[in-house]
């Protein structure tokens, strides 16, 4: 069983046992996605050499968790936690590029508060310090580019559906196989879900840097977002406290409560995207866009810090 599929099996499991959150399956058809999922142009890296770009995202990708934190950085006008930090990566690269492998296994939590326009001592900039120390461990002596490259076909055999150990529909690279291989790093190896393993290829593919014949293998990615588009839209229900905890702004602990809705969020959108035949990743990109708007940022949504999301 490949990866994609343990998170599926792993999100029905949650789904079938949760005393928390309960999804509410005749509302399954009122969700409308809204539309293609594309990168912001400006506060993404997008306009750079192709090698470029790679370490870009890759980059963003390592460090693109801190949810729980949001609520204390300083955010860029107009902008939640995610953008201000996607925004102020994509004006370090269009100043000086990327960092080097070496500067990656070097880096402080210093530099980062700085690049990121954030306070120096935040717990969270340490956190990122850590995940860019990580990433330069797994690059190696390689371009973050050719990495990647190698990790999507190194593993391809076994990625694909089923596990069968053939390669991916169009014999190329795997997203499967990279969401596998990215698991090397901790940050990354949130078991279960491997929300931002999954992430990552779908990034590359949505910049039209790479392209993986297994993409729409892959199941939303679970974060703490779109379990909160469903929720004001009433696909999710939560019991009476933990709705009022999570109304209250208190934070989860990880697990229990926290993983139901994680799993339930996944579980239903399965259900979802085979209802409107859409690959779930794209179900996901389509709901996250549409909880920026100011409906769904008026009202609470859980949160937890993790280095997973």
């Amino acid at each position: 069983m490949g990866l994609c599929d343990r998170v599926r099996e792993h999100a029905a499991a949650i789904a079938a046992e949760a005393r928390h959150v309960t999804i509410e399956l005749d509302r399954l058809g009122a969700i409308e996605p809204g539309p293609p999922p594309v990168l912001d142009p400006e506060r993404h890296y997008l306009e750079g050499s192709r090698e470029d770009v790679a370490a870009y995202l890759l980059t963003l990708d390592a460090i693109n968790f801190g949810s729980g934190w949001f609520p204390t950085l300083r955010k860029r006008p107009g902008s939640s936690g995610y953008y201000t930090v996607a925004w102020a990566l994509a004006d370090r690269f269009r100043g000086n590029g990327p960092w080097s492998n070496d500067e990656l296994r070097r880096m402080d939590a210093d530099t980062v508060a700085d690049v990121l326009g954030q306070q120096r001592g935040h717990e969270l900039m340490r956190l990122y310090a850590e995940a860019l120390r990580q990433l330069g461990e797994w690059l190696g002596e390689e371009a973050p580019l050719a990495r990647i490259e190698t990790a999507a076909t190194a593993n391809a055999r076994g990625a694909s559906p089923g596990g069968r150990g053939d390669t991916p529909p169009d014999g190329g690279h795997s997203a499967e196989a990279l969401a596998e291989a990215l698991r090397a790093m901790p940050f990354f190896d949130d078991v279960g879900f491997w929300k931002r393993g999954q992430i990552t290829p779908n990034d590359f593919q949505l910049a039209g840097i790479l392209a993986f014949g297994d993409i729409d293998r892959l199941t939303i990615f679970a974060d703490n977002l779109v379990p909160h588009v469903l929720r004001v839209d009433g696909v999710l229900r939560y019991d009476e406290v933990l709705a009022a905890r999570i109304d209250a702004g208190e934070l989860l602990p990880p697990g229990g409560a926290e993983r139901e809705i994680r799993g339930c969020a996944v579980h239903a959108c399965e259900l979802i995207a085979h209802e409107l035949g859409l690959p779930p990743r794209d179900l996901d990109v389509m709901l996250w866009n549409r909880g920026q708007d100011e409906r769904y940022k008026s009202r609470p949504r859980h949160r937890t810090r993790t280095v997973y999301y």
